[in-house]
């Protein structure tokens, strides 16, 4: 199984000259580093489709955006230029704006949901929506549910604290809660914000704790709430053309191996972000765990702004997506 590949030994005619690879063999791409937590749990996933399939189906991990680029792994396996691909629920923006679900304020903040995420009815809304999109669903990989809130001189704990703040924002419907609370939300992606940060572009932002540590946030912030207002998963997908070609016995395999790489990802994630806090403390960060109340607060206000935008936004029954999530509370 390969699990480094550099760009410069592919090229265009291996790629895409139209010369399949054995049916058996499933090239697969991704965005993340090998030593990031879902980079391990794909590794883990790869190997244990070959053990089960008793190598009758070769996985070839391409991590790292070495085989094609983040922006081109979704349009790449729906043509059938590769057979399989990773995302990150961001990576779908307007195509299909229900992956961005979990933005939904405090709504995945319980791990609970996340275990029973696979298997639920939610997921399957989801999975049958990709299979318009000409996409396979294959596994779910749980990245994070810790984000932090950051700022300068003061904690970001309760609604009054945004007034008046311009914040990193997210997606509309998350926005929408943000300007519920008084604050001046400015869309960016996360290596943008650093500068704005420095600059005075925007006073505070939102991100997953491990990356305040990997985009040293804490060299412009010096004050972080700890809370689980948002969560971001990636999730894995073949091209349904490549798959019906499998036998019953494969894609009983990808199916079962599917679901153990949906455990593996809870556990790695839920460790490297367990690693993150003391990091920021060592920065000098003022750290601070919202409480249950503090939590509740902000959700009572951001909570409803978000449903009522995202049924408006991401159309495609997402009332029904919405009730279906709120059955695994």
């Amino acid at each position: 199984m390969k699990t480094t590949i550099t760009a410069s030994l592919l090229s265009a005619s291996f790629l895409f000259s139209g010369t399949a690879l054995a049916a058996d063999t499933m090239r697969c791409a991704h965005q993340f580093p090998p030593t990031h937590s879902i980079g391990m749990a794909i590794d883990k996933w790869a190997k244990e489709i070959e053990a089960q399939s008793k190598g009758e189906l070769k996985v070839e991990v391409y991590p790292a955006n070495s085989l094609v680029s983040t922006k081109e792994v979704i349009p790449a396996v729906a043509k059938g230029d590769i057979e399989c691909g990773f995302a990150l629920n961001f990576g779908w923006g307007r195509t299909m704006p229900a992956m961005l679900v979990t933005t939904a304020p405090f709504a995945f903040s319980d791990m609970e949901v996340w275990k029973k995420w696979p298997t639920s009815e939610a997921a399957q809304f989801l999975e049958n929506k990709l299979e318009d999109k000409g996409l396979k669903n294959l596994t779910w990989m749980f990245q994070t549910n810790t984000s932090v809130l950051t700022s300068n001189g003061k904690h970001l704990k309760a609604p009054a604290d945004f007034q008046g703040i311009k914040i990193r924002g997210l997606v509309p419907p998350f926005n929408a809660g943000l300007e519920k609370m008084g604050a001046s939300p400015v869309s960016m992606s996360g290596g943008d914000v650093y500068q704005a940060l420095s600059t005075g572009v925007i006073d505070a932002a939102i991100t997953d704790i491990a990356a305040a540590v990997s985009r040293k946030y804490y060299e412009v912030q010096d004050h972080m709430t700890v809370l689980p207002i948002i969560s971001v998963y990636a999730h894995g997908f073949a091209n349904p053309r490549w798959y019906n070609t499998l036998s019953a016995e494969n894609r009983r395999v990808l199916d079962e191996a599917g679901l153990k790489a949906s455990e593996w990802a809870i556990e790695l994630s839920t460790e490297a972000m367990g690693q993150a806090p003391d990091q920021l403390r060592e920065k000098g960060v003022n750290l601070h765990f919202a409480s249950p109340e503090e939590q509740k607060a902000i959700a009572e206000v951001m909570l409803p702004a978000f449903n009522e935008s995202f049924s408006k936004w991401a159309g495609d029954d997402t009332d029904e997506l919405i009730e279906l999530i709120d059955k695994l509370q």
